[in-house]
């Protein structure tokens, strides 16, 4: 597309030279109001613009009209529904979930003196429509129809203090750099469509997926299209979701698989825009004090996490990749022999008789007897995790199978042998998709490859992938264009629901996501280098995921990929033991890369690592309070300061500092110069490690941090539950025998 010189044109995907065949439609006052089952519609009559970058109204062109339905979810949250294509308002999609304490709540509408208020059954005013002030476009030599946008203002949650309005946002009438409500077609045919919000000049946006960005996301125009993020220093993004948290403390969730953007005080500083490549809006405005009521009732739509297994909390252990039951098997016994406490072993893509050509399928020479395999690690204190991904290949002997019976994508011609991008990651000719829009590959997915391996003792599959689907092939159930951003939730809940079935644990380990998939837990953030921008960049996504709803998340320790060489470069130590020190302060925590992982590969930090992994099984006890915690509230266990200080502006902007669970302050060291500046929000805080006391509410600069230790922080008065004893496997604990470790007036912090 050719950028134009103005921001709503290149917002909206026009170039007006070249723009013959589109027309963009601006949404005027509407012209009825009425009540209708409960819900609130709205006549919006929409005006035909000229193409041209003072938007004149195309006088000769007829009105088209189309109904915004509202409707209230309960006494905290309000839909906004419009459509051009004649989509329909459910309750019930693959995204939503709505909690069995949702209802919906009648609507009524009043009027006086040309305002329309709207409120529900208790009186709380929902939302407004000023229909006085009809401006009349001057600037038109055509007068009849004034050219004055819906004067429209929500209250999600019925608190007048927070109004969220239409933006109708223009430096003079005709000039628009953001339209309230908009749509465009092509050839006559609606195409896509516009709604924008009135944002603040110092307010603040988190959230929308896994964002490798700073805090605060003004300023920035979000793709929501999931891709291979390749790496976690950029735009790209494995896991986009269409909800944000504004710091004016509301939440906005855009029901929508299609491919959509998002600015956030971007193409114009005053309105947050939104646009949708389906001429369809479907918005749900969310209320709350905090953002945990905000994510707790975005979660009351979307759906809640269930609680994963203790042993997932665990160590995983995994490199890309184990090639044989030997090579595993002399692993897992040293890592007993020597006490490093680890309960997941994971084998990558080296487990089928050809590295990464995946067939659900043990390479039989080189793990001859995988029943057996599997059931002398458990004996061991270890579960089995394996890799595979949802692309059959031209030589998998599934092929001919997902053909005939149409379990795969199917090239939309006949000749058509491409990938569609799916393979972009291997060599290996990926000919298909497989397309759980069919029930009936679903099932095959389920029974015929994965439950065979869950029956042998596997409790874990990680659903690699998913971010890509083969474009260029049709599938039973959606374009796939409409099916590329939600692919990833069909796929992990096909594998959660098998894992769950055979192993009574609902679990996966999944790279890409959309709303919803934080039901199937649990998600990491995908190939980071193995460096400090790396390890940043990785917790920065892990916070914006936290605020997108997601109550667990992962990385890989220390790191994915080497550097310079991709797959053999030698790792730095001391990013190793850092990177070590965050992940036992995060949800899960694996070891996973290109190169060697385990730690006696790197002896002089190897002793600092075991007490560092000890660490992590004495803390088990919280970690589990603090998980079961996550999964009834709109909290994660890996929490923003924003969470609990959004009334601090500081805390909007600090993106390398991070609340675990309750107790929990965490400050990673992200550099090779042992020392870092630490804010810590208003009060007294205690080391957790020194017991020193120090004041919050400002700065502490160059703080000194011994390559042993990482700044961690307790309230004076917690009570830290703890396991009292050193355990090789979670097998071993017993969460009886928890203690609680008392920050009292005398604590001098922890010995471990």
């Amino acid at each position: 597309m050719k950028q134009t010189n103005y921001h709503l044109f290149d917002f909206m995907d026009f170039d007006t030279e070249l723009s013959k065949d589109e027309a963009l439609f601006k949404a005027l006052r509407p012209t009825a109001i009425i009540e209708k089952q409960g819900d609130i519609e709205i006549t919006i009559p929409f005006r035909k613009q000229l193409l041209q970058e003072d938007m004149e109204a195309d006088m000769k062109a007829k009105l088209e009209h189309h109904k915004l339905t509202l409707r209230a979810y309960g006494y905290g949250m309000l839909r906004v529904f419009i459509t051009m294509t004649g989509d329909e308002m459910s309750d019930t999609s693959d995204m939503l979930c709505l909690h069995e304490s949702i209802s919906h709540v009648p609507l009524h509408v009043t009027e006086e003196d040309g305002i329309y208020t709207i409120a529900d059954d208790k009186g709380n005013t929902r939302c407004t429509i000023d229909m006085n002030d009809p401006v009349i476009d001057h600037w038109s030599d055509l007068q009849p129809a004034p050219q004055t946008a819906p004067f429209i203002t929500f209250y999600p949650d019925g608190n007048e203090s927070k109004p969220i309005c239409l933006s109708d946002d223009h430096f003079s009438p005709p000039r628009y750099d953001a339209l309230p409500i908009g749509y465009c077609t092509m050839e006559g045919k609606e195409e896509r469509a516009t709604m924008s919000f009135k944002c603040h000049h110092d307010e603040c946006f988190a959230g929308t997926g896994e964002r490798f960005c700073k805090m605060d996301l003004s300023g920035h125009t979000f793709q929501l299209k999931n891709q291979d993020g390749q790496g976690v220093n950029n735009r790209r993004c494995y896991k986009n979701i269409p909800f944000y948290l504004s710091s004016r403390m509301y939440g906005c969730f855009y029901h929508t698989s299609d491919y959509c953007k998002l600015s956030l005080a971007d193409h114009s500083t005053r309105s947050v825009q939104f646009l949708c490549d389906r001429a369809t809006i479907d918005c749900f405005l969310i209320g709350g004090q905090t953002p945990e009521e905000i994510l707790r009732n975005y979660r009351m739509l979307t759906g809640f996490p269930e609680m994963p297994p203790m042993w997932s909390f665990g160590i995983w252990m995994s490199r890309m990749t184990y090639f044989s039951a030997d090579e595993v098997d002399e692993i897992c016994d040293r890592m007993r022999a020597e006490h490093y406490p680890c309960d997941v072993i994971h084998l990558d893509t080296g487990w089928f008789r050809t590295d990464w050509l995946c067939e659900w399928k043990f390479n039989p020479e080189r793990f001859p007897e995988p029943e057996r395999f599997i059931k002398r690690l458990k004996d061991n204190g270890y579960k089995v995790s394996l890799w595979q991904l949802p692309y059959i290949a031209a030589g998998a002997e599934q092929i001919d199978e997902a053909r005939a019976n149409k379990y795969i994508s199917m090239p939309t011609k006949e000749e058509d042998t491409s990938t569609g991008g799916a393979s972009n990651f291997s060599t290996l000719d990926y000919a298909g998709t497989i397309d759980f829009t069919y029930d009936k590959a679903t099932e095959w997915y389920k029974y015929s490859l994965l439950k065979p391996l869950l029956d042998m003792g596997v409790v874990c599959i990680k659903t690699d992938f998913g971010e890509n689907i083969h474009m260029d092939h049709a599938y039973h159930g959606m374009s796939p264009e409409r099916l590329n951003n939600i692919y990833a939730l069909l796929y992990q809940r096909a594998a959660y629901e098998v894992t769950k079935e055979t192993t009574g644990n609902g679990i996966v380990w999944a790279r890409s996501a959309w709303a919803g998939c934080q039901r199937y837990p649990l998600h990491w953030g995908g190939d980071s280098e193995s460096s400090w921008d790396g390890m940043a960049g990785s917790l920065k996504g892990g916070l914006h995921f936290g605020l997108s709803g997601f109550a667990f998340w992962s990385h890989d320790v220390p790191g994915f990929h080497s550097t310079p060489n991709f797959m053999n470069s030698p790792l730095d130590e001391n990013v190793y033991l850092r990177w070590t020190q965050f992940g036992v302060f995060t949800s899960h925590m694996r070891y996973h890369g290109s190169f060697k992982r385990e730690p006696w590969h790197y002896p002089a930090i190897a002793p600092i690592v075991k007490k560092w992994w000890k660490l992590r099984y004495y803390l088990m006890p919280y970690i589990m309070q603090e998980a079961d915690k996550a999964c009834r509230t709109g909290l994660p266990m890996l929490q923003s300061l924003v969470f609990r200080h959004s009334d601090d502006r500081q805390c909007w902007h600090i993106d390398d500092e991070y609340y675990f669970g309750s107790d929990f302050l965490v400050a990673p060291v992200m550099n090779s110069n042992n020392k870092r500046d630490i804010y810590l929000p208003e009060g007294l805080w205690v080391d957790f490690f020194t017991g020193e006391r120090l004041d919050g509410g400002r700065w502490h600069y160059g703080v000194e941090v011994p390559l042993d230790r990482m700044p961690v922080y307790v309230r004076p008065g917690a009570e830290i539950p703890l396991y009292p004893e050193e355990v090789d496997s979670t097998d071993d604990i017993d969460l009886r025998k928890t203690i609680l470790l008392h920050i009292s007036r005398d604590y001098k912090g922890i010995r471990f």
